[in-house]
């Protein structure tokens, strides 16, 4: 017996042995990924290298069944699991199970203005996106906001290059630890939804270089990401989805990305420019996501049928083809054929609470006269919320970020969560926006028919007012067409349904008012030295409402600040200024490198609320603001540190900003620039050294003539500020 079972263990050493000598490379982990990927590619017929490279339907793209590897399936989007959608329609598949957590969209995670919230934000999102089963998650987006009309600003991360490129590579960094592909989104100078398909985009290089590349090569360089979206827009007369210039001189040879480029959705217009120019996988064609196309057209792609027909033709060569192939492999080694990736959760009360951590960080409030805020329950019995945004979801809608949430807390909803037995709430719509619940195939379940008229709206929200403490008034835009929304820009900076006039009323019926503005945009706000309080509420996913209850209330202390500049009027923004946004079949951008609060500051225009400001329920104050040396060579690293102090009554944060001015340019540059940033966390009385280092990146422009970043010699400040108009100090240095 004991002879049988020494054979049989033998027999079984000796299988094993050989079936870890059959196992393929491209199926061995221990393997080197370059050799893994040949391997693969050595074993696939050229059909099933064009199967590859096209959809098989709305979501995902062929793997290689004979060989075992897996599909690709992607998802919307950057802030939630998308709800699945049929095979080969946009409708909704009717799942039970797919009530995603809503995180708040971009522009208030970038509010922050905290990394630590970033990589929380990615992990919490990937985990979603793994337990789906998806392997790409297609987002985020970086594009910068040049003017406050573009639709989709509010799932981007402001006007800064800077600020947007730190944020990215945490979340790139979070997603990407569950083995689920960030795919960076839209590359590139996608900064307008008008024309969004044929715009051909005219910008200098250093604008190019200085201002839209850098979050996207930080994404690249710094984040690692394994996948990049391509633009709808054109650039140098080439629809950027298929762009020699961005895909392949920029993308591959100058950032040496190896990492797979999708298509967006009905993004691709000609074979032989997808061939050669860059672009790997081909989603969506004769759609944009949005709109019907097609059905079962997915053989007749521009990289299905015709390629291969060309390929049988002898008419092109199959070298692109297997970089394209090399490209996904690389895709599918580092997520699906992955064997170490974690399971990720789905729709937990984990993710609920980190999205309302970050929510609660988002939050900016821009104006506190007198501290109105936080809202005094022992002094304020009755509270009187107003406006539709107080009640209307805003998980749902905007295009294909559109969302269906496990559940979502109004504004309303989360101020009587607050207020217990503690006062009283009352309720008043004061306008009708957009009553209807049903955006890109989800459908809200909110029934906000009103057959009232805007009279007798406006004469009950007054009546509530005037009977009240203090009025809280939430407001803004929301993610119908033509606001915050993809396929369509606003139509004005002006707020909708009357909103500006019922304000003002508001206003003079109870001196008491607090304004939320939900929006992923700059507003104007005609009316702001007659409203106490401002609070920016962006879009904040599934715990909205608590989250801005939290802030109200003061149980959490603002430490949000802008990452863009709000205007006092249109004409102030750069783009509108000089008469380009949106152009027509062309758009020039003529402010070049002085978008944002650059513009700003060289016009010498005062902003509304300016790019970086924040305002808290304390005070700080900023001393000894120094150097380590004076004079700094191009090799070397300069610090410059600053002592913040909590002296008000609070525990809280603060946002200190570093910009660098380069005061002896020989070409234009702005007036200063932000090169650093730290959140600090300060205890009543406490105080804390930050500090920061300036390279020589950090001096540098980018020079168009020599195609090259240069650091010129001469004197530069280090400007620290909590914002970026209210500036604390400065030094002096010299670069050699």
């Amino acid at each position: 017996m004991i002879r049988k079972i020494t054979l049989a263990c033998l027999l079984l050493l000796a299988f094993n042995a050989n079936a870890q000598q059959a196992l393929p490379i491209y199926l061995d982990d221990t393997k080197p990924m370059e050799e893994r990927v040949e391997d693969a590619l050595s074993k696939m017929t050229t059909k099933e290298k064009i199967a590859m490279i096209h959809a098989q339907s709305k979501f995902s793209s062929p793997g290689v069944p004979r060989l075992g590897i897996p599909e690709n399936w992607m998802t919307d989007g950057p802030h939630g699991i998308r709800p699945e959608v049929l095979w080969d329609e946009w409708e909704q598949a009717s799942w039970t199970n797919d009530s995603c957590i809503a995180f708040p969209a971009l522009t208030a995670l970038s509010a922050t203005w905290n990394r630590d919230m970033a990589l929380l934000y990615g992990k919490n999102l990937g985990e979603e996106a793994r337990y789906r089963n998806k392997n790409v998650l297609l987002g985020p987006g970086v594009n910068i906001y040049r003017s406050p009309l573009n639709g989709r600003n509010f799932e981007y991360m402001g006007e800064d290059p800077f600020l947007a490129g730190e944020m990215v590579v945490p979340y790139i960094k979070g997603v990407q630890s569950n083995g689920v592909a960030t795919c960076v989104k839209h590359f590139a100078l996608n900064n307008q939804e008008t024309n969004r398909h044929g715009v051909n985009v005219i910008v200098d290089d250093r604008a190019l270089y200085e201002i839209y590349l850098p979050a996207f090569k930080a994404a690249v360089q710094k984040g690692g990401t394994w996948a990049i979206m391509g633009a709808y827009n054109k650039y140098k007369g080439l629809q950027a989805c298929h762009n020699s210039y961005l895909l392949q001189d920029i993308l591959r040879d100058e950032w040496s990305f190896d990492g797979v480029v999708v298509a967006d959705w009905g993004g691709v217009h000609d074979t032989k420019e997808a061939i050669y120019n860059g672009l790997d996988i081909e989603f969506g064609t004769w759609t944009d996501g949005l709109t019907w196309g097609r059905s079962n057209a997915y053989d007749n792609y521009y990289m299905a049928a015709p390629y291969l027909e060309l390929i049988e033709a002898g008419e092109v060569g199959t070298k692109e083809l297997d970089e394209k192939v090399r490209n996904i492999l690389r895709l599918s080694f580092r997520t699906t054929m992955d064997r170490n990736r974690p399971f990720g959760s789905f729709g937990t009360d984990a993710h609920a609470k980190a999205s309302r951590a970050i929510a609660e960080e988002g939050i900016v409030l821009l104006k506190n006269k007198n501290s109105l805020l936080p809202l005094d329950i022992k002094k304020h019995k009755k509270i009187a919320v107003i406006g539709e945004n107080a009640v209307k979801m805003m998980t749902v809608g905007g295009g294909s970020s559109s969302l269906k949430v496990r559940y979502e807390v109004s504004p309303l909803d989360g101020i009587k969560n607050r207020a217990g037995n503690d006062f009283e709430v009352v309720y008043a719509r004061g306008y009708v926006g957009d009553a209807s619940g049903d955006y890109n195939g989800v459908v809200s379940g909110q029934n906000l028919k009103d057959d009232r008229s805007a009279a007798e709206l406006r004469e009950e929200a007054l009546r509530v007012a005037k009977d009240a403490d203090i009025v809280v008034f939430v407001g803004g835009l929301n993610k119908s067409d033509f606001q915050d929304s993809e396929g369509n820009d606003r139509k004005e900076l002006e707020l909708p349904y009357g909103q500006n006039e019922l304000i003002r009323d508001l206003a003079k019926a109870n001196s008491k008012l607090v304004y939320v503005n939900i929006s992923g945009n700059a507003v104007a706000m005609p009316w702001e030295k007659e409203v106490p309080a401002i609070v920016q509420g962006w879009f904040l996913g599934t715990e909205a409402g608590n989250a801005i209850a939290s802030v109200l209330f003061g149980d959490v202390n603002p430490s949000g600040k802008l990452t863009f500049t709000f205007p006092v009027q249109l004409k102030d923004n750069a783009a509108h200024a000089l008469n380009a946004f949106p152009g027509d079949d062309e758009v020039t951008y003529k402010e070049s490198i002085f978008v944002g609060y650059r513009w700003h500051e060289k016009q010498n225009i005062k902003p509304l609320f300016p790019f970086g400001h924040g305002l808290s329920y304390t005070t700080f104050k900023y001393s000894d603001i120094k150097a380590d040396k004076a004079t700094v060579n191009q090799d070397e690293t300069l610090t410059v540190s600053v002592k913040v102090k909590n002296t008000g009554k609070r525990d809280g944060a603060e946002v200190v900003q570093l910009y660098i001015s380069d005061t002896e340019s020989s070409l234009p540059r702005p007036i200063k620039e932000l090169k650093g940033f730290e959140k600090v966390y300060l205890k009543v009385g406490e105080e804390k050294i930050v500090t920061f280092s300036i390279a020589k990146e950090d001096l540098s422009y980018f020079d168009d003539k020599k195609h090259q970043w240069v650091a010129e010699p001469g004197s530069f400040r280090a400007i620290i500020g909590a914002s970026s108009q209210n500036i604390k100090g400065d030094v002096r240095f010299t670069l050699k």
